[in-house]
């Protein structure tokens, strides 16, 4: 009976958790899923649709992809554009408001001139690459490009499922690596596979893929929803999150997979003496990272300080596109890790703190 009670308590808190995000979420994003949420007048969902495409007095036509790419999502969100067709040719190509860590969409920002000049035809079946760096927002981009062309009625026909998955190289390796650190551990101990996996963690999961789980992202998929099939690694991620620990693995995702703990942690055995903090430190410093996410849970809830999520050092990893303060908070923590064992991790982390209290019973 026991068992059965903590499992449930343990089901409730990730219930809770899971109400949590999605308050921030309708607070910040006014979505839930995908959804809208609140009552829009039928005059302003009629000119919303209306918007979708227009025409300007010098006969060019503007083409809206909000709603057309709605289900598209960027890093922290949908990327509409405005896509202008002047004389069959594609004038230019704007990009509209969106919720994109800015110093991300900066990078991809320059793919919004590759189809100049080119004709809807031509844009229909043009092969344009990520940005390296801006993955998400670059494929966000690349999607709404393509669902406006086919809005026009000039593209290809609609997509299978299949043709919507990523199968580009780096997207395999990263799901690769992340099937590896789902399963390995599970049925296979040994320090040097650890090692190996750790090293593959922060090198493809890491700088190469710049995938990972951070409270940025989390939101942005309770807003937004989750296409599994184009973000099957995330997905995955995800499930070793806030599932594998309903079966008794907890922590399982900041133990076997999250880049920044695996870089922690080598950084550690790289020195053969660190500093041994004494239980009542370590208590308070435990203590101190709960009372931080209770704090910054609040600065989401009411609005006050919500650009904190921008700073957690996760975004380091793609370090072309992020400002030089995250880079700096993540070269202190590892510099800090050589001498106390993955200090972020046990003791700062907002991400890993709310795994933990979704994993109470």
């Amino acid at each position: 009976m026991k068992k059965w009670n903590d499992k449930l308590s343990q089901l409730l808190s990730l219930i809770v958790c899971v109400m949590l995000v999605a308050v921030v979420s309708i607070r910040r994003d006014g979505k839930l899923l995908g959804q809208e949420m609140g009552k829009k007048t039928a005059a302003a969902v009629k000119s919303q649709a209306n918007d979708t495409i227009r025409m300007t007095a010098d006969g060019a036509y503007i083409i809206n992809t909000t709603q057309l790419g709605k289900d598209i999502i960027g890093y922290g969100g949908p990327v509409p554009l405005e896509i202008t067709v002047k004389n069959g040719k594609i004038k230019s190509v704007k990009a509209l408001g969106n919720a994109e860590t800015p110093d991300f969409f900066d990078q991809a920002r320059q793919l919004l001139t590759r189809w100049n000049g080119k004709t809807v035809e031509e844009a229909a079946i043009m092969k344009v690459d990520a940005v390296s760096g801006a993955t998400f927002s670059s494929k966000a981009i690349i999607g709404n490009m393509e669902r406006g062309l086919q809005y026009a009625g000039k593209a290809t026909a609609e997509k299978s499922w299949w043709e919507k998955a990523d199968m580009s190289l780096k997207t395999l390796a990263g799901l690769l690596v992340a099937l590896m650190a789902a399963i390995v551990p599970l049925v296979y101990k040994n320090k040097r596979y650890r090692m190996v996996q750790q090293l593959l963690n922060i090198v493809v999961l890491g700088f190469w893929c710049g995938t990972f789980l951070s409270y940025s992202a989390i939101i942005g998929f309770m807003s937004n929803g989750l296409n599994v099939v184009a973000l099957l690694t995330p997905t995955l991620m995800l499930v070793m999150a806030f599932v594998y620990p309903l079966f008794g693995k907890k922590n399982y995702y900041c133990t076997n997979v999250c880049p920044l703990g695996s870089l922690q942690e080598l950084a550690g055995k790289g020195v053969k003496k660190n500093l041994k903090l004494s239980s009542k430190t370590v208590k308070r410093l435990d203590t101190f990272r709960q009372t931080l996410w209770a704090v910054l849970m609040v600065c989401l809830w009411t609005g006050a300080w919500a650009g904190w999520v921008d700073y957690e050092p996760f975004s380091a990893f793609i370090f072309r596109s992020v400002s030089w303060v995250v880079i700096g908070i993540a070269v202190a923590f590892t510099l800090l890790s050589t001498v106390v064992m993955r200090p972020y991790c046990r003791f700062v982390c907002p991400t890993g703190t709310l795994f933990k209290v979704s994993q109470l019973k």
